[in-house]
């Protein structure tokens, strides 16, 4: 620690490059939308909000200590149209572990878009950042994001039944992960 990634990362068809001001449109775009917001902590928000978000994102360049987030703007290569984000936080100095953490405009659905932003971050948490092992957590009933977790090939650890209230329900969550013996293996290596 201190590590700043150098960016963009790159992926077949994407950038991970830092939030920027120009981003505000199409993020708002993104958290404004109640079929976003769904499965969140937040409702949708207000422009207000999004500028907030914007701002904290600006700010997630580099991991000093423990529960810093590293955050990314996701956007298409080819176009650099914003198509979501992703972020992936240092939870423990001690453990070695991290967490990762995604959320894409609709309208981008259906193009693995998810599954190749958070494979990357898996590389760069396991690669450069030598993490141990690294979670994705999600409300039990966001079955896409579940997908997308088991396609990266992250096991299915736990389901805490009901162990959060949020917008006024009892929610339960799931949490996958993945070891980085299994990031290994998942490359072909030892």
């Amino acid at each position: 620690m201190p590590f700043r990634p150098a960016t963009p990362l790159h992926t077949e068809r994407l950038l991970l490059r830092q939030f920027e001001e120009g981003d505000l449109a199409a993020l708002t775009e993104i958290q404004s939308r109640q079929d976003v917001a769904r499965w969140l902590y937040w409702e949708p928000r207000s422009a207000e909000e999004v500028r907030e978000s914007l701002e904290w994102k600006m700010t997630g360049h580099t991991l000093h200590a423990a529960g810093d987030t590293l955050s990314f703007a996701v956007v298409l290569r080819e176009t650099r149209e914003l198509v979501g984000d992703c972020n992936l936080t240092w939870t423990s100095d001690v453990h070695r572990q991290g967490e990762i953490g995604y959320v894409f405009n609709p309208r981008h659905h259906g193009h693995g878009y998810a599954t190749e932003a958070a494979r990357r971050l898996l590389e760069l948490g396991f690669q450069e950042l030598r993490m141990h092992r690294i979670i994705g957590r999600l409300e039990s009933r966001n079955t896409a994001s579940a997908r997308v977790l088991e396609r990266l090939g992250m096991r299915r650890e736990a389901e805490l039944v009901e162990n959060e209230w949020v917008k006024g329900e009892w929610q339960s969550e799931l949490v996958y992960a993945m070891l980085d013996r299994e990031w290994e293996q998942s490359l072909g290596g030892a």
